[in-house]
C-alpha cells in the first residue's frame, strides 16, 4: 500500500512528519511530495513551475521524517501534487493521500480556498481515498493531539466505502489529555482559512481569514472546534445536481 504526504504550509512545515509517521505505522509505504514554499489558500489550483517541459522537483528533507520515507520539495500548489501523483509522477499510484497537518484551522464553507483540502479533493476525483487534516494554532504545540486524531481518521478511512468524500479532520491545539473527543460536525456558514499573498519584492505575507463568533453556530465545525473538541466532516466533491432544472434553449434558426 502506498499513501502520499502533501500540504499547503510547504515542505519545511512539521505536520508533514505526523501524518507520515501515522501512514508508516498503518504499514503504508510512504512518499512525502509539498510545495517548495507555502501555498496556503491554493485551493485545487493546478498552479507549477516546470524547466524544459517537467515539474520543478528537488531532495529535500521535511523535517522529523520517519527514516527512509523519501521527501521531495515542487514548486507546485498541493492539488497539483496530489494530480501528478494520481498520474504516477511520484512513483506508484498512491491508495491515500494525507493533507496536512495545517498550522490553523480549515472549518466551515471557507474549506472552498484551502490548499490543504484542495489536495484531498484532487486526489478524491481520480478514485484516492484522501483526508485533510488540520489543527487549530498558527504555531502548534501539541502535534502529539494531531497524531492521536489522525491515527482514528486513517483507521477509519481505509476500511470506509466514502466515495467521492474527504475526510476532513479539524484538531484543537491542546494536550491529549484536555481533547474532548472527536465529533461529526457539519461545516460552519464561513469558519477560517489561510491565505498566502506573494508581494512584488519576493515578500509573504499571510492572511488569515475567520468568521465573527463561532458561538452562534456551536453545533459546527467551528462552533466544537472552539470548544475544545475534534472534527471530522466528510466533504462532497464536484456533483452535478438535476434537482432544479434549467430551460432549454433551442438552436438559433432553428
Amino acid at each position: 500500500m502506498h499513501a502520499l504526504i502533501t500540504n499547503d504550509d510547504g515542505i519545511a512545515s512539521e505536520g508533514l512528519a505526523v501524518l507520515a509517521a501515522s501512514a508508516v505505522d498503518a504499514g503504508y509505504e510512504v512518499v512525502v511530495a509539498a510545495p517548495a514554499r507555502e501555498s496556503s489558500g491554493a485551493s485545487a489550483s493546478l498552479l507549477g513551475a516546470e524547466k524544459d517541459g517537467r515539474l520543478v522537483v528537488d531532495a529535500v528533507a521535511a523535517p522529523g521524517l520517519p527514516d527512509g520515507v523519501t521527501s521531495l520539495a515542487v514548486r507546485a500548489a498541493p492539488a497539483l501534487i496530489a494530480f501528478v501523483a494520481a498520474h504516477g509522477g511520484f512513483g506508484p499510484k498512491p491508495d491515500i493521500v494525507l493533507s496536512g497537518v495545517n498550522r490553523g484551522a480549515n472549518t466551515g464553507s471557507s474549506v472552498l480556498h484551502s490548499g490543504t483540502v484542495g489536495a484531498a479533493l484532487s486526489a478524491m476525483t481520480h478514485g484516492i481515498r484522501a483526508m485533510a487534516v488540520s489543527i487549530d494554532a498558527v504555531a502548534p504545540t501539541h502535534w502529539e493531539t494531531a497524531r492521536l486524531v489522525t491515527d482514528h481518521g486513517l483507521a477509519w478511512l481505509r476500511e470506509a466505502e466514502i466515495p467521492g468524500r474527504v475526510l476532513n479532520l479539524n484538531v484543537p491545539d491542546v494536550e491529549p489529555a484536555l481533547l474532548r473527543g472527536l465529533r461529526q460536525a457539519p461545516l460552519a456558514s464561513f469558519g477560517a482559512v489561510s491565505a498566502r499573498i506573494h508581494e512584488n519584492d519576493d515578500r509573504n505575507l499571510t492572511v488569515r481569514y475567520t468568521g465573527l463568533d463561532v458561538t452562534r453556530e456551536p453545533e459546527s465545525d467551528a462552533g466544537l472546534l472552539d470548544r475544545g473538541w475534534a472534527t471530522a466532516t466528510l466533504l462532497r466533491g464536484p456533483y452535478a445536481d438535476d434537482r432544479t432544472q434549467v430551460p432549454a434553449l433551442g438552436a438559433p434558426g432553428a
